[in-house]
């Protein structure tokens, strides 16, 4: 991608710059020097992402390359700003994961909305933190909010706080249902903070995210209390099982205080029963919090609307714009039904950060772990949001819907293809039937391989059923039909190649 020329064309600008006079102090530049380079960006990824779907999906990066950026030094004098762009063009963009492309299949990557490219460039310039201080990103990010938990079907009581992601989000509902558990049963801090804290147990799907069991060890869970519950014949969360699990732990003297179920399961897209693993919680003293992050807004679906009956009265739920919504990445969000237990659980008093007048709202790092908080989360998020508006969410939501049910279609009709799980989320996980070899994890792994260098399309691989099979999801707004049909013909060349390669294999 080469980088394009100057545009000159806005001469009122030029005509009232004043001359360059005294060279500013770095790292400030003059103005007509930093709107040309802000054009020529602008420029650059305009052409960048129109010409994306005529790209390879993903290319190699050479050695050479890659051992420039990881053993980078610093000089002594400055570059100009010119060699920003050029250095994007050069060394990072013909190098990306790919998820641009709408041929990318392999994770819940989503390509970045027009509206939130745009917005973070103008939040980045305002530069304002969402974590301290009264500025109006701060209350954007409040009322963005509140619109993210209306979508999803939470009680108009709900607050929250956006975050780089579902691990963020998932860790601070932990740390939340933790400070809620302990300050109820009066163990919040002292001894009996460690003789409680050392029994809480917490229970989620065996598919749920591994940022679930990662937030678990943050907050001080060991291993041996968590509590992965056996999933159903469509992958979901038993809630008998869980109740079962629930029963001995208690029988047992541990504290079960938390359930995490999973709204679209990242290997095969499932929906955890919500309803009877609220009673259960309501009914044991736990907390509810529902993982989200791919499939939380699907109670705007109307197909897929009865799998979220019960959804208003979970505790806590993660989000992730950056996925469905195609906000740029990192925009995660972790919604509460009380708000007031984010900042039992986080706020913190600095005598150099004061609040303004007593009836000044909590400022946001009282409901998370951050204090210098990006902006550029609260504008991309409310940008994007409004530009496609209610309509437009569900329409997007139901585009992945509909190209996953032609994708699983189209491989149950193939006689070499076998569906072998997928949905209601957009993920087919599939398998080949007439391969002939004795060893299909390797061949599958080894056909995703395959594809993913052949620069034409990209999936990869997943465990289903301790099985290794090709897993192909949709979260591209910009995907169609044909791009399926070029992902299937990918695959069967690749397993044909494969075949034959392991035929040569087998013969010396």
């Amino acid at each position: 991608m080469v980088r394009p020329p100057h545009d000159h064309t806005l001469a009122s600008f030029d005509d009232e710059t004043p001359s360059l006079g005294e060279a500013p102090v770095p790292p400030a530049v003059h103005p007509k020097m930093l709107r040309d380079e802000l054009i020529a960006a602008a420029e650059w990824v305009c052409q960048y992402l129109s010409h994306l779907p005529d790209a390879p999906v993903s290319r190699p990066m050479p050695a050479r390359q890659r051992a420039g950026l990881r053993d980078a030094s610093l000089g002594r004098t400055g570059c100009e700003l010119s060699q920003i762009l050029e250095f994007v063009c050069e060394e990072i963009a013909p190098f990306s994961t790919g998820n641009g492309h709408p041929a990318f299949f392999a994770w819940i990557n989503s390509p970045p909305a027009p509206a939130g490219l745009i917005a973070e460039l103008l939040a980045a310039a305002v530069n304002a933190t969402c974590g301290m201080g009264d500025n109006a990103l701060m209350d954007l990010e409040r009322g963005t909010v509140r619109i993210l938990a209306d979508l999803a079907g939470l009680p108009a009581t709900t607050g929250g706080v956006l975050t780089s992601g579902g691990s963020m989000a998932n860790l601070l509902a932990l740390a939340t249902a933790r400070t809620w558990f302990l300050t109820r049963r009066g163990s919040a801090d002292g001894p009996a903070y460690d003789r409680d804290h050392a029994r809480l147990t917490l229970y989620y799907n065996d598919q749920a995210h591994m940022s679930v069991a990662k937030a678990a060890a943050c907050i001080g869970i060991p291993t041996h209390r968590l509590r992965p519950i056996p999933s159903d014949a469509e992958h979901r969360l038993d809630p008998a099982a869980l109740c079962a699990a629930v029963t001995v732990d208690q029988a047992a003297g541990l504290l079960p205080f938390c359930t995490v179920t999973t709204l679209g399961t990242t290997a095969t897209g499932a929906i955890d029963p919500l309803e009877p693993v609220t009673a259960l919680c309501r009914s044991t003293g736990m907390w509810h919090h529902a993982d989200g992050a791919w499939g939380g807004l699907g109670a705007m679906v109307p197909a897929l609307a009865p799998l979220y009956r019960g959804v208003a009265d979970v505790d806590s739920m993660t989000v992730d714009p950056h996925k469905t919504l195609s906000v740029p990445v990192g925009c995660g969000a972790l919604l509460v039904r009380d708000p007031e237990h984010l900042h039992t659980a986080f706020a913190h008093r600095a005598s150099y950060l004061t609040p303004g007048e007593p009836d000044t709202l909590p400022w946001l790092s009282h409901a998370t772990i951050e204090l210098t908080r990006p902006g550029t989360r609260a504008l991309a998020l409310w940008a994007t949001l409004h530009h496609l508006g209610r309509d437009g969410v569900t329409a997007l939501l139901q585009h992945y819907l509909t190209l996953a049910d032609r994708l699983r279609e189209k491989i149950t009709a193939s006689p070499r293809l076998e569906l072998v799980a997928g949905g209601p989320w957009p993920v087919a996980c599939f398998r080949l039937t007439d391969t002939g070899a004795s060893d299909l994890d390797t061949l599958h792994t080894r056909v995703a391989h395959h594809v993913q260098t052949g620069g034409r399309a990209y999936l990869a691989t997943v465990s289903v059923h301790d099985r290794t099979v090709l897993r192909a999801c949709l979260c591209n707004y910009r995907t169609s039909e044909s791009d399926l049909d070029l992902l299937l013909r990918e695959v069967l060349r690749a397993a044909d190649s494969n075949r034959a390669a392991l035929a040569r294999y087998t013969v010396e």
